[in-house]
């Protein structure tokens, strides 16, 4: 899979103090890099939007506008895809907590 999360940065944010499984060489290595730090929920609560706003202040994933083209004496009409002034939209709020994508834990279902 590829290198997402904080796992490609080097960071590992729900190691326990007590250990539990493992090497406990690489725990004892960012037990001496990090200092004690407050406990990383697994859960994750937000998440960067995947729509934009455009100047009329639509919000959509993406925008077009309608052209009309002149060809032989014909006019026809064209869609093309609007890339300017489009501000994204941010940071979302989710309905429901997910579990972090570098939380170590086996999801099973009977």
């Amino acid at each position: 899979m590829g290198a997402s999360g904080s796992k490609a940065r080097g960071l590992w944010p729900f190691t326990s103090a007590a250990g539990g499984g493992g090497s406990e060489a690489a725990g004892a290595e960012q037990a001496l890099v990090r200092p004690r730090t407050r406990a990383v929920p697994p859960f994750v609560f937000t998440r960067r939007g995947s729509m934009f706003y455009d100047e009329d202040g639509d919000l959509a994933h993406e925008f077009y506008e309608e052209t009309i083209i002149t060809k032989n004496g014909q006019k026809r009409a064209k869609l093309r895809r609007v890339h300017k002034n489009l501000i994204p939209q941010g940071i979302v709020k989710l309905d429901h907590p997910r579990i972090h994508v570098d939380f170590p834990v086996i999801l099973y279902e009977v």
